[in-house]
Parts: C-alpha cells; sequence; structure tokens
C-alpha cells in the first residue's frame, strides 16, 4: 500500500446516535427537580470562566516570581565582590562592572521581561515595582563596591586638579641680605 493512499474499509462497530425508534426514550422522561438542560451550556461557561481565572492566577504567580529573580542575582554579585576583596585588580573591576551592568540592562528591559504575563485581569504594577526596585538595589551595590575601592571621587583630593591655586595670603622678606 503507497502512503497516502487510505484504503476505505467498512467499520465493524458502529453506534447510531439518531432516535428513530417509537418508544419511549430519555427524551420523554422529565427532568429531575433542579436539573434543567440549560444549566449545561451555563457549566461551559463556569468552565471557560474558571480556567481564564487559573490562567490568570498562574500568570500573576509567574510574574511574582520572575520579579523576586534580581534577588538571586544580588546575593550572588554580593558573594562574588566580597571574595573579590577590596584592592583594584581586574577581577574586583570586572566583578564590579558586571554588578552595574547586569542591572541597567535588566531596568532597560523590564517591560519586555513581563510581556508574557500581560492580561486584564493580572495587575502588574506590584511585581513590576519589586523588579525595578532590587535592580536598583543591585545598582546600589554595585556603586559602593566602586566607593569600596576608591574609585568613585568621593574627597576634596578626588578634585585637587580642578581647583584653582590657593592666593598667596602672607610675604615674608627682610633680613640682612648677605654678599
Amino acid at each position: 500500500m503507497d502512503k497516502g493512499k487510505g484504503v476505505v474499509m467498512g467499520r465493524r462497530w458502529g453506534v447510531e446516535f439518531t432516535d428513530s425508534s417509537t418508544t419511549n426514550s430519555s427524551r420523554d422522561i422529565p427532568d429531575p427537580p433542579g436539573f434543567s438542560r440549560t444549566s449545561l451550556d451555563q457549566d461551559d461557561s463556569t468552565l471557560s470562566r474558571q480556567k481564564k481565572d487559573t490562567e490568570a492566577n498562574w500568570k500573576a504567580q509567574k510574574a511574582w516570581e520572575v520579579a523576586q529573580a534580581p534577588f538571586k542575582n544580588l546575593m550572588m554579585m554580593g558573594f562574588m565582590m566580597w571574595m573579590a576583596g577590596s584592592t583594584v585588580h581586574l577581577f574586583s573591576i570586572g566583578i564590579t562592572f558586571s554588578a552595574l551592568w547586569q542591572p541597567i540592562s535588566a531596568l532597560q528591559g523590564a517591560g519586555k521581561v513581563f510581556e508574557p504575563y500581560k492580561d486584564s485581569r493580572v495587575d502588574l504594577l506590584g511585581p513590576k515595582l519589586l523588579f525595578i526596585a532590587l535592580n536598583l538595589g543591585g545598582l546600589v551595590l554595585g556603586v559602593w563596591k566602586l566607593n569600596t575601592l576608591g574609585l568613585l571621587p568621593t574627597h576634596a583630593s578626588d578634585w585637587v586638579s580642578s581647583l584653582p591655586p590657593a592666593q598667596e595670603v602672607e610675604y615674608s622678606g627682610g633680613g640682612i641680605p648677605m654678599h
């Protein structure tokens, strides 16, 4: 037999769902008290509403999980910065700039992160605010590490080159010239 060319065979078993008998059928029996045939249609709408509610709850839960993900990154980055030490060398500078870059790039893509969870029934304001707050915390951690390494200009001596020379207030002179 060639592929794609099926052979039509008669079915051995078949059930005919049309009622052509003249005897009493289930349609002639009255419905029990409290049952109506319209409730079956309502059950379908109730099931679809429950399915939509379940989907909305799932989306809200996943949005909160995504919002809390930067916390794990924050803890890992804090540990790596602690392990890097407080001296300026290649590893500590790399870790510090990674700690600065990750939150910045995450904040730039915050809208895209929550795109799959957009729904009219799901409030994304809380998860987005938490996501932003945790990433700002990561940014603060990176800036703190820059300060610890002494790479931020926070002291007056860091700005000495831009200060004008001090004016001389006092002149000393006098005495006896020796020739």
